[in-house]
């Protein structure tokens, strides 16, 4: 089984009703974000499993496929709505080989209960396993942080990290 997000309460029934068919379709889930109450937006972020840039279609196969998933099971009481959505650059750190694939570039982490009297905290990623996520922060000290309290995790959008995720340029 691929690794998958931590997520929780409505956001983990939707990852888990969700995931298997994204995993059969060769994507992997890399978040489930519920906003909105009179009208809840379904947000899906998903990547290629084989690592190919993600395109438009990849987003309508998706679409598609969750939509006939969720409709069976639908999360929601009233009128909801779907969108479905690549990482980007500045990628949101949900899994331990997100951390993995892009240590050594700055990220921002945000914190459900604080730690060291702080929530959000700003530095160099290490990489992670199953259980924390680590991170340098500026001042030189190095951060554990228990991945069940991460609350947000993402890159921050440098030219470092843009050079690194650029596409190889075509060969003639």
């Amino acid at each position: 089984m691929t690794e998958r997000p931590i997520h929780e309460g409505l956001e983990a029934r939707i990852a888990d009703t969700i995931a298997p068919t994204l995993e059969h379709m060769d994507y992997e889930l890399v978040r489930v974000q519920v906003s909105g109450k009179e009208r809840p937006v379904l947000q899906v972020m998903a990547d290629r499993a084989d690592g190919a840039p993600f395109r438009v279609e990849d987003c309508e196969a998706i679409s598609h496929a969750l939509g006939a998933v969720l409709d069976v099971n639908d999360p929601f009481k009233n009128e909801w709505s779907l969108e479905v959505s690549s990482p980007g650059i500045d990628r949101p750190l949900t899994r331990a080989k997100d951390w993995e694939r892009f240590a050594g570039h700055i990220a921002t982490v945000e914190l459900a209960l604080p730690m060291e009297g702080r929530r959000r905290f700003r530095g160099i990623a290490l990489g992670a396993d199953a259980e924390n996520a680590r991170l340098k922060l500026e001042d030189g000290t190095e951060l554990t942080v228990p991945r069940q309290n991460i609350r947000r995790a993402k890159l921050v959008l440098t030219d470092e990290l843009i050079a690194a995720t650029a596409a190889p340029a075509a060969k003639n």
